[in-house]
């Protein structure tokens, strides 16, 4: 009896849930976070919703896989990330991956912004 009342509480559970869409960190597309994702996250026991799609997340994972065997093998590794320059809207590299949230410049608006604050 147990069993066949903890499938109705799971049914119940799963009802309450709707297709969500969310907007993507990473790529600021739009994804759907299914019902059966929500109650796969509310049976872990996971509190926040995710904030990539698939493919970014995949992505991250892989850049966290490459940095992790490049440490364990002594290797040191050049990062080079594309950005667009929150200044000027440019295609451009940089060594670093960018916080979220945070502005990213090319070099020649960070040289011109860094130049404007030790002037001022």
């Amino acid at each position: 009896m147990s069993d066949s009342g903890t499938q109705e509480i799971g049914t119940e559970q799963a009802s309450d849930f709707q297709d969500r869409s969310i907007t993507c960190v990473d790529c600021s597309e739009p994804f759907i976070w299914t019902v059966g994702e929500q109650v796969f996250f509310h049976d872990k026991g996971l509190k926040n919703e995710p904030k990539r799609c698939k493919p970014c997340k995949q992505a991250k994972n892989d850049r966290l896989a490459a940095i992790s065997a490049a440490q364990v093998s002594g290797v040191k590794q050049r990062i080079e990330v594309t950005v667009t320059c929150a200044l000027c809207g440019e295609q451009t590299t940089v060594p670093f991956y960018p916080s979220q949230g945070r502005p990213v410049y090319c070099r020649s608006c960070f040289l011109a912004s860094r130049a404007m604050s030790a002037t001022a």
